[in-house]
């Protein structure tokens, strides 16, 4: 889930420009089929935009209400996808199409978790893999909706939703609770409301196990407390809450004592005395909580200390200093742990188990190691290509090759090599140089007879034919199509130029055949030049563009170019000011 943990770095807002909005506004109202005085609510006046990375540096836009309530977000590098929040979703909660899934499901989704095939009670008819979806909680009465606590995007389409029997149902991108929605008003969730929304699915007592998987925090004690509309959880004939296993005081003591003993023996008892003391809230957050077994994630009650025969952390520790597991000391009125006892008998018989820190930690390897590939530079590869024209279709026609097909510089220098060979027309003493005949001297020529060949080296013969041939260049990046073009690919060209006789600025030209949009180039020099920049059209033929970055910026656009993928060979820099670089 992209907002699990706290952003890795969050911009200042800045309101939206009118025309902005406007833009905005249209876009929510068709791709919503909204009326546009929804759209004048989902999108109010002095909206405000937000630009922030996650906690895995995925880059993303936020648009915040005047009062600082996410709206609307997208992630990705200029992704056009428009999600709405559940801030939004409260609102109008029939915007998306709503799953329901039992309460017990609904904190362990808000703990990072992605919803299952089994967990899903109801869902629409008619719903397409990767269509956005709200995640409310289910109500037996089936006129009722409660709000919205989740939106995500399916994983399977409804077809594979009613036939499957396990397997990830939704992707879940944004919950109540998470770092997007403390980033407004903290709001809680409003009273289930009375709506027509069609759905499917079994709402007898027969209801599959609510079951999740993905990452699930440690920090379940520091999840907001969930009330929806003020209502009890455990409402009457909503069954599903029931197949989940609910635990006494007693068991979740039992179960945070073992995550104890796990933390004992895989890292406290092999620290240094110099990293003890330890907090109390530092034991239990950084050790304790990510030490419970994987296992917690199946039972409806959480596992922590208030759901514990303890009821406060204090009580908790020294009940294992009482039972010589810890030692402690009060400093000033905060509890610390002065060290651990690794000789306790109870450790000798410990069981090691899988942790929710394992888990944890498995994904965030598996995100660092996707993160990685995402950032790897994948290069472009770049080559000529030649189309026979004038005189050399009729020299290609004769051989026997495809006047339509494009040949590169390999392809040309092995079809002279075997008409030299076939026609014998390599020197007996320097193979290297040939004696062209009448057929290669017409195409060499193109037919101005003014001109004697005798004989020339092979190589010249391979660029005399490309001569005569139209040029062309292809595009190739790993994992798309080839991108072939006519004409020929020129390098990217960067001038630094002195203007109007003061400030130099730096001009780059011909970087669209390279896959890169002007706009795109633009922003992106914008952002690591800390300057201005703009884009302009090149005066001529075609579509092509300028952009302008505000003083001498060869090096930064050179290493931007070839970050993106440019091979270095296709970029050349001149600086006009006069100045060294």
């Amino acid at each position: 889930m992209a907002f699990k943990k706290p952003f890795h770095d969050v911009k200042t807002s800045a309101p939206l420009r009118s025309s902005d909005r406007r833009k905005l506004k249209q876009r929510v109202v068709e791709t919503f089929s909204l009326n546009p005085e929804d759209g004048d609510i989902m999108l109010p006046e002095s909206t405000m935009s937000l630009k922030f990375g996650t906690h895995v540096d995925e880059p993303g836009v936020a648009y915040l209400s005047p009062e600082g309530d996410p709206l609307w977000f997208s992630l990705g590098k200029a992704s056009s996808d428009l999600i709405p929040a559940v801030y939004t979703l409260w609102k109008k909660p029939n915007l998306l199409p709503v799953i329901t899934t039992p309460s017990a499901v609904i904190p362990v989704l808000m703990g990072g978790a992605d919803l299952m095939i089994p967990g899903v009670v109801r869902h629409p008819e008619d719903i397409r893999r990767t269509e956005l979806v709200a995640i409310s909680r289910y109500i037996a009465d089936s006129e009722m909706i409660a709000p919205p606590l989740a939106v995500g995007r399916m994983a399977v389409d409804s077809q594979e939703l009613k036939e499957a029997a396990k397997g990830k149902a939704v992707n879940v991108l944004h919950t109540f609770g998470d770092s997007l929605w403390q980033m407004g008003s903290k709001a809680e969730p409003p009273e289930p409301v009375k709506i027509n929304i069609p759905v499917t699915g079994d709402t007898s007592a027969e209801i599959p196990q609510a079951t999740v998987v993905g990452e699930t925090s440690s920090e379940s004690p520091e999840l907001p407390v969930l009330s929806v509309g003020g209502g009890n959880d455990n409402v009457e004939g909503e069954g599903p809450s029931s197949s989940l296993t609910t635990l006494t005081p007693q068991e979740v003591t039992s179960i945070l004592r073992s995550s104890v003993l796990q933390v004992i023996c895989s890292q406290l008892s092999t620290m240094p005395p110099s990293a003890f003391p330890i907090s109390s809230s530092t034991l239990y957050s950084t050790y304790i909580l990510p030490s419970r077994p994987l296992s917690s994630e199946q039972y409806a009650t959480p596992i922590d200390i208030k759901h514990s025969s303890h009821k406060n952390l204090t009580s908790f520790l020294k009940s294992l200093e009482k039972d010589g597991l810890l030692k402690l000391k009060d400093f000033k009125g905060a509890l610390n742990i002065l060290g651990v006892n690794p000789s306790h008998v109870e450790l000798a018989t410990h069981k090691s188990f899988t942790t929710l820190g394992d888990k944890e930690k498995t994904e965030e390897k598996k995100a660092d190691r996707e993160k990685a590939e995402l950032s790897r530079v994948k290069e472009l590869n770049a080559r000529k290509l030649w189309k026979p024209q004038g005189h050399s279709v009729h020299f290609f026609a004769e051989i026997g090759k495809n006047t339509k097909d494009l040949y590169s510089q390999n392809d040309i220098r092995t079809i002279i090599n075997d008409y030299i060979t076939a026609h014998q027309l390599a020197n007996v003493n320097e193979q290297q140089y040939i004696h062209p005949d009448d057929v290669l001297v017409a195409v060499f020529t193109a037919g101005q007879s003014s001109e004697s060949i005798q004989y020339m080296k092979r190589e010249d013969a391979v660029t005399r034919l490309s001569q005569r041939m139209q040029e062309w260049h292809e595009v190739t990046v790993e994992g798309k199509d080839p991108i072939v073009r006519k004409g020929a690919l020129k390098p990217v060209s960067i001038v630094v130029k002195v203007r109007q006789g003061k400030k130099a600025s730096t001009l780059i030209t011909g970087f669209e055949p390279f896959l890169i949009s002007a706009d795109f180039l633009s922003e992106e020099l914008k952002r690591i030049c800390a300057t201005s920049t703009s884009v302009s059209p090149v005066p001529g033929p075609g579509n092509a563009n300028e952009v302008l970055v505000q003083g001498k910026q060869i090096k930064t656009v050179t290493d931007f170019l070839i970050a993106q993928g440019v091979p270095k060979r296709w970029v050349e820099s001149t600086d006009l000011s006069g100045k060294k670089k």
